[in-house]
């Protein structure tokens, strides 16, 4: 089965400052359809205005990824972590039994894009922890790249949950494709350009929600850039 959600059937919030797209229900966007997708439970598309951000706030309990498409990501934490998240890194906090940190974007005159991520954890109330890698996508064009697991990797984040996290750049005749186990879920956001996923023809900001299906195949891409989650059903 596979349930095609466009783009613009996300929810949407304008805070000035701050530009978000909801995957899933989130803050002041309720959707009972969408709550969450296996153990994926957010995927927010947010844009920062130059010099804002989010300020100190706290998180429990969740494995919360960020991959940022253009500008920069400062972020500072309660562990005593004070790092900058460029494009082609992916930074990876477990939350545990508790953790408080901010975001900001200090670039002048440049908005900073990314994708906020939370998973559920396998295990509640463990230590806080952050991890942050340089990915190998640029290096792979045309391949999927694990960019986080339970087992982490050369380029790819140590989470605690059962699922993976892939990520490709895809254009023209290149192609791939994934297995999957039919017992579980899979979830395909395609973060911009055009691509071709089992047989489903899908737009920047699309998404394929998965479930009783053995692979993910990928192909006719341009200028895509697509995130692919295994989870937990």
């Amino acid at each position: 089965m596979i349930k095609l959600r466009k783009s613009e059937e996300r929810g949407y919030a304008d805070h000035g400052w701050l530009k978000s797209y909801h995957s899933f229900s989130f803050a002041n966007y309720w959707d009972p359809a969408h709550i969450h997708w296996g153990n994926l439970c957010v995927i927010n598309e947010d844009r920062i205005a130059s010099g804002q951000g989010f300020g100190k706030h706290g998180h429990n309990d969740m494995e919360i990824v960020t991959y940022v498409l253009s500008g920069e990501l400062a972020h500072e934490d309660s562990m005593g972590n004070v790092k900058v998240i460029p494009p082609g890194d992916v930074q990876r906090m477990s939350a545990g039994s508790g953790v408080v940190h901010s975001e900001f974007n200090h670039k002048k005159n440049q908005q900073t894009h990314f994708l906020q991520i939370w998973i559920k954890p396998n295990k509640i109330g463990v230590e806080p922890s952050y991890e942050q890698k340089t990915t190998s996508l640029k290096e792979n064009k045309g391949k999927l790249c694990l960019i986080a697991s339970p087992h982490g990797g050369d380029y790819a984040v140590m989470i605690n949950a059962d699922a993976s996290v892939y990520a490709g750049l895809f254009d023209g005749t290149q192609s791939a494709h994934l297995e999957v186990s039919p017992k579980r879920k899979a979830y395909v956001h395609l973060v911009k350009g055009r691509l071709e996923v089992n047989g489903h023809k899908i737009d920047s900001g699309d998404a394929l929600l998965i479930e009783n299906e053995t692979q993910v195949i990928i192909k006719n891409g341009h200028q895509a850039e697509v995130l692919i989650f295994d989870l937990l059903a």
